[in-house]
C-alpha cells in the first residue's frame, strides 16, 4: 500500500483526501501558494511545501506547475500524487511525467486521460463500446461549409463544442442556419483561448434533456462496477449547482441497464480508478456527452447512498489491488442532495472573496459539510469561488430536502455573500419538488425569481 501521498490541490477537496489518508494510516503532503499558507489543508497535512505565487493573468505556476509538483514529491519523499479535481487532474502530460519519475498517480493511466480528454475520440470510443451517443459525426468540423452540411443532416437546433473543452467553455447553441457562422467562429475562438486548441465538433442539441452521470470504478485488471447515477440537471451556464442521487425520474430497471452498459465499457477499456460517464437523458433515451477521468465535485452524494469512500477505493486500486466490491453487493440506500456553496452574490453570481468573520457549519443526522473555512480565514480572489459543499442524506427525497433546508438555515458565513439563499428559495419551488425541470430550467427560474433573491 502507498505510504505517503502528496495532494496536488487546495480547498475542500484537499481536506477531504487528507481525512481518508489519515484513516488509512497514510502520511500526507500539502502543496500551497503564498496566498494559501494559512489554508486549512496546509494545517491538517503532515507536511507542507510552498510551490509559488498564486494564480494571476499570465501566471500558470504553482498548482498548474508540473515541475513544482514533482519537485515537491522528491523533496518530501512522496510515493504518490492525488490530483483531486481541476488543476492537473486530467492532464495526461502530468501523468506521463509522474510515471517517468516512478511516482504513482492516483487515477487512470495517461492513455485513458488522453483518450477521454478529446471529446471526438471519446465519443468514437464509447460508440465502439456500445454506449449510446448524441447524434452527430465523430470528427472535427474544419469549415463553415462542413458545419452547414452536418447541421442540415441532423437538423436544428445543434450545438458547436470544443473538442478539448469542458465546463461550458467553447460551446455555442445554434437554432438556425442564420446563426451558424457566428457560433462556429465564436466557439473556435473561445476554445483556442481556453484550451489552446481551436478544434470543434457539432452535435444535435437536446433542449429538454436532463444531465445524468454514471459513477464507475475500475481496477485496471478487467474488473469494474457502477455506483448508480447522479442527477446534475440544475445548472447555470453549463455549471452544476445542485446534484442528487438517485435521479428522481429513473426507475430501477433503467438505471441498472445504463449502469451495466457503463461498467462493461470501463471493464473492456481496462480503466483504473474512478470515473464519471455523463449523459443527456431526453425522452427516455441516454446520449453520451463526455467522460470525466477523475473524482467529481459531487461525489459525496454517491458516497452517502452507497456508504463507500471513493477516495479510499481510488488509493486501493492505484496501489495495485483488485476490486473487492461486487456489483451485486452495491445497494443504494435513501436519497442524497448536494448544493455548492460559492462565495458569490445572487442572482448575479459575482465572486465575493474576503475575510470570514464568523463561520458556523451545520450538523445533525444526515448532514455533511465539506469546507475549508474557519473564523478569520480570508477567501482569496485568485481561485474558483467554491467554498463548501453541503450534503444531506435521508430515507427518501422528501426527507433529504427537509434536512437540507434545515442545514441551510444553520449555515453561517459572515460577512461575505454566498449562494445559500438561492438554495433556500429553490428548495421551496413546486417544480423542483416534483422534479419537473431540464438543464435550462434554472436559468429561466432565475429570471423569474431574481427580485426575490435580491431581497432574501
Amino acid at each position: 500500500m502507498i505510504s505517503k501521498i502528496l495532494i496536488a490541490n487546495r480547498g475542500e477537496i484537499s481536506l477531504r483526501i487528507i481525512r481518508t489518508c489519515k484513516e488509512m494510516g497514510i502520511a500526507t503532503v500539502a502543496v500551497h501558494t503564498t496566498v494559501d499558507q494559512d489554508a486549512m489543508h496546509v494545517r491538517m497535512a503532515d507536511e507542507a511545501v510552498c510551490i509559488g505565487k498564486p494564480r494571476s493573468p499570465g501566471n500558470k505556476e504553482s498548482y498548474l506547475s508540473i515541475s513544482a509538483i514533482i519537485s515537491a514529491c522528491e523533496i518530501t519523499g512522496s510515493h504518490a500524487v492525488h490530483p483531486g479535481y481541476g488543476f492537473l487532474s486530467e492532464n495526461s502530460e502530468f501523468v506521463e511525467q509522474l510515471e517517468d519519475h516512478d511516482i504513482t498517480f492516483i487515477g487512470p493511466s495517461s492513455k485513458h486521460i488522453k483518450l477521454m480528454g478529446d471529446k471526438i475520440t471519446a465519443k468514437e470510443t464509447m460508440l465502439g463500446l456500445g454506449v449510446p451517443c448524441v447524434p452527430g459525426p465523430n470528427e472535427s468540423i474544419d469549415s463553415v461549409e462542413m458545419a452547414r452540411s452536418v447541421a442540415r443532416d441532423i437538423g436544428y437546433p445543434v450545438i458547436v463544442k470544443a473538442s478539448a473543452g469542458g465546463g461550458g467553455r467553447g460551446m455555442k447553441v445554434v437554432r438556425s442556419e442564420d446563426d451558424l457562422v457566428q457560433a462556429y467562429h465564436g466557439a473556435q475562438q473561445e476554445a483556442g483561448a481556453s484550451f489552446g486548441n481551436e478544434e470543434v465538433y457539432l452535435e444535435k442539441f437536446l433542449p429538454h434533456g436532463r444531465h445524468i452521470e454514471i459513477q464507475v470504478l475500475g481496477d485496471g485488471q478487467g474488473n469494474a462496477v457502477h455506483l448508480g447515477e447522479r442527477d446534475c440537471t440544475i445548472q447555470r451556464r453549463h455549471q452544476k449547482l445542485l446534484e442528487e442521487a438517485p435521479c428522481p425520474v429513473l426507475d430501477d430497471q433503467t438505471r441498472m441497464e445504463i449502469g451495466g452498459i457503463c461498467s462493461k465499457a470501463i471493464a473492456e477499456m481496462g480503466y483504473k480508478g474512478v470515473g464519471t460517464i455523463e449523459f443527456l437523458y431526453d425522452s427516455g433515451q441516454f446520449y453520451f456527452i463526455e467522460m470525466n477521468t477523475r473524482l467529481q465535485v459531487e461525489h459525496p452524494v454517491t458516497e452517502a447512498i452507497y456508504g463507500i469512500d471513493l477516495v479510499k477505493e481510488q488509493i486501493k486500486v492505484a496501489s495495485g489491488n483488485a476490486l473487492d466490491i461486487m456489483q451485486e453487493d452495491l445497494k443504494a440506500r435513501g436519497h442524497s442532495i448536494e448544493v455548492r456553496i460559492n462565495a458569490e452574490t445572487v442572482p448575479d453570481f459575482i465572486p465575493c472573496p474576503g475575510k470570514v468573520g464568523l463561520y458556523h457549519s451545520p450538523g445533525g443526522l444526515g448532514i455533511r459539510m465539506d469546507s475549508f473555512l474557519y473564523n478569520g480565514y480570508s477567501v482569496p480572489p485568485n481561485y474558483d469561488s467554491l467554498i463548501g459543499k453541503l450534503i444531506s442524506h435521508g430515507e427518501n427525497r422528501t426527507l433529504a430536502i427537509a434536512k437540507l433546508k434545515r442545514a441551510l438555515e444553520e449555515l453561517i458565513v459572515h460577512p461575505i455573500s454566498t449562494t445559500a439563499p438561492l438554495f433556500q428559495l429553490l428548495l421551496e419551488d413546486k417544480d423542483f419538488l416534483k422534479s419537473r425541470y431540464d438543464i435550462h430550467w434554472l436559468e429561466k427560474w432565475l429570471k423569474e425569481n431574481g427580485d426575490l433573491l435580491k431581497n432574501n
